[in-house]
């Protein structure tokens, strides 16, 4: 069983930057691949970035070039650092896991989640 903690959401204002963490329990986090998910009120849950096990990444079109997604296999965190925030990034963003390692890019495809940390772009 593997737990997700996610951290690091929170006010900001148009064009800011916040940076979300994601802490896993376990010691097989280096073969996991993990994602960002978000949802807005209203709307389905949604694919933002991933990273498998080999540290390939992959990115919502629709948010390429504004956030990064990286992974630290020794403090068995993954961060994703946002900026140039608009107010349409506002949802509740979750971790995700993915025990065989491959790119996790929908909902069904993860098999762990975290609680989901809450963040508010104001415009």
């Amino acid at each position: 069983q593997v737990q997700l903690v996610e951290s690091g959401g929170g006010f900001e204002q148009t064009g800011g930057s916040l940076r979300l963490s994601c802490a896993a329990s376990g010691r097989t986090f280096s073969t996991y691949a993990m994602g960002w998910f978000r949802q807005a009120p209203g709307k389905e849950r949604e694919f933002v970035a991933g990273i498998n096990w080999m540290s390939s990444t992959s990115y919502a079109d629709s948010l390429k070039g504004r956030f990064t997604i990286a992974r630290d296999n020794v403090r068995n965190t993954v961060n994703l650092p946002m900026n140039s925030l608009k107010p349409e990034d506002t949802a509740v963003y979750y971790c995700a896991a993915r025990r065989n390692g491959r790119m996790v890019r929908g909902v069904s495809e993860a098999d762990y989640w975290g609680q989901g940390t809450q963040v508010t772009v104001s415009s």
